[in-house]
């Protein structure tokens, strides 16, 4: 059984409660691992809060701090086939995928915020000559994270990494679909250096460990990254305990606009496919509205289903493999009534749409393309995490802006043109926390992740990250 680690310690729940983990390519137990409850999240809360007030770890010069998280991502490399097996069999995704993108991905967010340690400056006001006053950042102390299974290992890291550094103690509930690479990883950060109870995990359900979390009156923030349903929930949770800072990053529905002067619409299939099949779609702000005008509608479609083909999916294990499982059959059946539900509602299945079966598992989508998805059709408002593309048609500008914003997400958005004046134009217009011109999903460290309107509000990754761990604290020396 897979326990809990609390203050340094593998912790079994006291209700001697458990979960299954499965594998969904094979629809297999993995194992049996600790379901906590509102009793271990009060046990790590003050394991948290102890090594955070008596602990050196808040109090470690930035140099120091900064050795032990550049050894951590080190090991983290140093594990990497581990990490990557560990991920791939809960959650379904290509191992290759984690092994050359999600690990050292991870790895990577660890040692940058490590490196920007010891180069991060406070302010001097200007005052009086008879006055210094000072505006430094400060930990806030206990931060909570709950992450997401379709990138278990890179959403632990885009929140632990810059809440560590900064200082603070982190409890971290996993998904319960993915929990190894997290439990793996706070072991990781014990060898490396990290003080026990600076950084514990509590794996669980969402009604005890998550909400737990959400409700405890000792943590001082909680960031998430999930669905938009379960982030309103850690909202009201707040407003009913301590008045815990709460950083969100929710769904998405995020458009993908091609316009007739793209001069390269076999790249721009090429990236359109990727945008919305990579991780079986399973990306919050993966490309799932497609909006190509007119004139160049049918070509584009016609190379997109090309390219759609090469997205099948297969064994996980297969480093041939480009997709993988859908994470478990509940997920799978979810995707599949979307795909019902479009063609009864009069949009046309172009390629994909049907479910497959490998060694006794069904948990396998087809690259599933639908044109003539109009702005009313539940596969163009709700977002489906699956590798099924909602495609329409646009015929100038401004209605593919108007087109591309009205949505209740405001996460990403994705553009191709060859005019400049076009691409600034369009992309100013465009409500999404980013945008990637001819391109899509761009991402890195160096900048901030994260959208507007029910996609939430927080920011992961850049040094805008430090925001959300640590707070503005102003001192005033009067001088004599």
């Amino acid at each position: 059984m897979d326990k809990a680690l609390i203050g340094g310690r593998q912790v079994a729940a006291a209700s001697g409660l458990t979960f299954d983990v499965i594998n969904p390519a094979t629809n297999q137990e993995l194992a049996k691992v600790t379901a906590c409850g509102a009793v271990e999240v009060d046990l790590a809360v003050r394991n948290a809060r102890q090594a955070f007030e008596q602990g050196p770890w808040a109090r470690l010069a930035p140099g120091e701090r900064k050795k032990v998280l550049l050894r951590l991502a080190e090991l983290m490399l140093a594990n990497r086939e581990e990490l990557a097996l560990l991920d791939s069999l809960s959650m379904g995704k290509p191992v290759m995928d984690a092994w050359n993108i999600d690990v050292p991905g991870a790895a990577h967010v660890f040692a940058w915020y490590a490196e920007s340690l010891d180069k991060l400056y406070d302010q001097v006001a200007p005052t009086g000559r008879d006055v210094l006053a000072t505006i430094t950042r400060v930990p806030l102390g206990v931060i909570a994270a709950v992450v997401p299974w379709n990138f278990p290992l890179d959403m632990a890291a885009w929140k632990v990494a810059p809440a560590l550094a900064a200082g603070n103690s982190v409890v971290l509930k996993p998904a319960e679909q993915s929990p190894f690479s997290a439990l793996r990883l706070a072991e990781l950060a014990l060898e490396a250096g990290v003080p026990a109870g600076v950084f514990n995990v509590v794996p669980g359900l969402g009604e005890g460990a998550g909400r737990a979390l959400g409700l405890h009156m000792d943590v001082d923030a909680l960031a998430f990254t999930g669905s938009t349903e379960v982030g309103k929930y850690f909202m009201q949770y707040s407003a009913q305990s301590n008045l815990k800072q709460v950083w969100l990053e929710c769904g998405g529905k995020s458009p993908n606009l091609i316009f007739e002067d793209c001069q390269d619409l076999d790249l721009a299939a090429e990236k359109a496919a990727f945008g919305i099949f990579f991780n079986q779609g399973e990306v919050c702000s993966a490309n799932s509205r497609l909006l190509v005008q007119r004139s160049i509608h049918d070509e584009f479609v016609e190379r997109l289903t090309a390219k759609a083909r090469q997205w099948l999916p297969g064994n996980p294990l297969d480093p041939a493999s480009k997709s993988g499982a859908i994470v478990d059959p509940r997920q799978t059946e979810s995707v599949m009534g979307y795909i019902r539900q479009a063609r009864e509602s009069g949009a046309t299945l172009v390629c994909g749409g049907r479910q497959l079966t490998f060694d006794g598992s069904s948990n396998f989508i087809e690259p599933t393309l639908f044109t003539g998805v109009t702005a009313d059709m539940q596969l163009a408002r709700e977002e489906v995490f699956g590798p099924v593309l909602a495609i329409s048609v646009f015929d100038t500008e401004d209605q593919a802006i108007a087109m591309a914003n009205d949505h209740i997400y405001g996460l990403a958005a994705s553009l191709w043109s060859d005019d400049l004046n076009r691409a600034h134009r369009v992309a100013g217009r465009l409500n999404a926390g980013t945008v990637s011109v001819n391109t899509v999903d761009a991402l890195d460290v160096t900048v901030p992740f994260g959208g507007g309107k029910q996609s939430g509000f927080g920011r992961d990754l850049s040094l805008h990250a430090f925001d959300k761990y640590t707070q503005l604290k102003t001192t005033w020396f009067q001088l004599r």
